[in-house]
């Protein structure tokens, strides 16, 4: 990488979930784990909660690859609602119905447009796994409802699933969410029964159609928002019958309308929105 040319990128936030996102459709193949890694720090890089990458796909109209601020690739459904923005706004489709190749399979996006822009982005992360060794966690049973996970001899009830990537539960009384996040975020998230750490949602709900989460994320900590976890904490709170089918799931960063039933699949809808564009160039050119 040269100073002359650097390396083209736009700043996307999807409700405070803030990415890289680099089309590498025309552009060879690159460290991305290191580069990932490296413009995330909000110090010495460009500063995101992750790196998107836009590739083109044999598969699907294309295929996107979401890498962590440590480097690990992961999944993230905000992220697919910045991918959808991007590749609309950005002229490269005109569809407004995508296909999008991840590494969780192939998932569907309806894009919401007006004009030449799309307002707001649906997802369909497909079902959800309820199954531990699908989650991935080390227990036996068939679903982790309710189950009573020993944190440092405290006893926390979870319900853990994925939406693509892990997260555990815990419902919260109202307004102690972050008192509940500085407590047991980050030793939730590295529990020796999630063998690749998990995200963790202390959910609060405040009715049959609304709820609220305050987030920490795997790989992160604590964050705006997370799309997959917005469904997760949805998924679970029908599971124990306190919401309705459709819920508004709110985090510090904004709302995502998610609509999931037993045995169908999990759709998401929220907004995308750039934030700037420029070039990151390696340190020292």
């Amino acid at each position: 990488m040269s100073a002359k040319n650097g390396l083209p990128f736009v700043k996307m936030q999807g409700i405070g979930n803030d990415f890289v996102v680099i089309d590498g459709t025309d552009m060879p193949e690159m460290d991305w784990p290191e580069i990932a890694v490296r413009t995330a720090d909000r110090h010495f890089g460009i500063g995101s909660d992750g790196l998107l990458v836009i590739l083109p796909s044999v598969a699907a109209d294309f295929r996107m690859r979401m890498f962590n601020p440590d480097g690990t690739e992961d999944f993230c459904g905000n992220g697919l609602r910045c991918m959808g923005k991007y590749v609309y706004d950005c002229g490269l489709t005109r569809q407004t119905s995508l296909k999008i190749e991840t590494s969780q399979g192939l998932k569907d996006l309806l894009l919401l447009t007006d004009g030449p822009q799309a307002q707001a982005v649906r997802v369909n992360l497909g079902p959800p796994r309820l199954h531990p060794g699908d989650i991935p966690m080390k227990v036996n049973a068939e679903r982790v409802i309710d189950y009573p996970l020993e944190v440092d001899g405290e006893i926390l009830k979870i319900t853990a699933l994925s939406a693509g990537t892990a997260h555990a539960v815990v419902f919260v009384p109202e307004g102690e969410g972050r008192g509940y996040l500085d407590r047991y975020g980050s030793r939730v998230e590295r529990h020796p029964l999630f063998p690749e750490r998990t995200s963790v949602l202390f959910c609060e709900v405040r009715s049959r159609r609304e709820m609220a989460l305050t987030i920490w994320e795997r790989a992160v900590g604590e964050t705006l928002a997370c799309g997959t976890g917005a469904c997760a904490a949805a998924v679970a709170a029908r599971l124990h019958g306190l919401t309705d089918p459709e819920v508004d799931v709110t985090s510090a960063g904004g709302t995502l309308h998610i609509a999931w039933e037993e045995g169908s699949d999990i759709l998401m809808t929220g907004p995308a929105a750039f934030v700037f564009e420029g070039v990151w160039l390696e340190e020292g050119e």
